[in-house]
């Protein structure tokens, strides 16, 4: 399978580098400095659960999953520990180049067009660190909380609908599932709450999500 990825990816001039050692995936990581990385769940020695906290740990560097598992707490888990997607097995290629061209879009294009701080409910939001920070601390986002956030913000005090979330998210919402986006704003909020924001973040049942903030805010 890593193959057959590999000849696809490079058809389209991406370079691709595989694990030379999956007792030790850091250390390849540590020297490959990869812009994405492609994960399984089922890996010798350690699950692809257990590298996807490691490279958390470190980086914020973007994670697909790509599993022939089809439990949706794999899916769930996956999301928890940090990964930005999970394409199931088997998959169609197209869909695959067109969530890393995503992805990779959303991770490292819209910061250059944005102003890289942006205050919100008397936090810090830096855009190019993927942080929000205030007096009661200072939280780490992923690729896609922050993309997220972002995109409430800049419509806070209005419903953004999940459809209108999706599709800035992923382009095209069939390449994405509803539940994968609940888990994303579910684990955004719950690091918002780390610093007192998580309600700030309201879901309306049945329209989408609202970032508030009160005037004064």
């Amino acid at each position: 399978m890593f193959n057959e990825i590999r000849d696809r990816l490079t058809q389209w001039s991406y370079e691709v580098y595989g694990v030379t050692d999956f007792g030790d995936v850091m250390s390849d990581f540590s020297k490959i400095k990869p812009d994405l990385v492609i994960i399984d769940i089922q890996l010798p020695r350690f699950d692809g659960f257990h590298w996807c906290r490691m490279i958390r740990s470190h980086s914020n560097v973007p994670i697909i999953f790509l599993s022939s598992r089809d439990h949706p707490t794999d899916m769930v888990m996956s999301m928890q520990m940090g990964a930005d997607d999970f394409v199931q097995k088997p998959f169609h290629f197209d869909v695959l180049i067109a969530k890393i061209q995503a992805i990779l879009r959303r991770a490292y294009n819209y910061n250059t067009t944005q102003n890289q701080l942006k205050t919100w409910c008397r936090a810090t939001i830096d855009y190019d660190k993927n942080t929000v920070e205030n007096e009661n601390g200072r939280i780490e986002l992923t690729k896609n909380e922050i993309f997220i956030l972002k995109l409430l913000i800049e419509q806070k005090n209005r419903i953004v609908s999940r459809d209108e979330v999706m599709n800035s998210l992923w382009d095209d919402k069939r390449f994405i599932s509803d539940n994968t986006l609940t888990v994303n704003v579910n684990r955004l909020r719950k690091k918002l709450d780390e610093i007192g924001l998580g309600h700030k973040i309201e879901t309306k049942v049945g329209q989408g999500y609202m970032a508030v903030e009160e005037d004064h805010g």
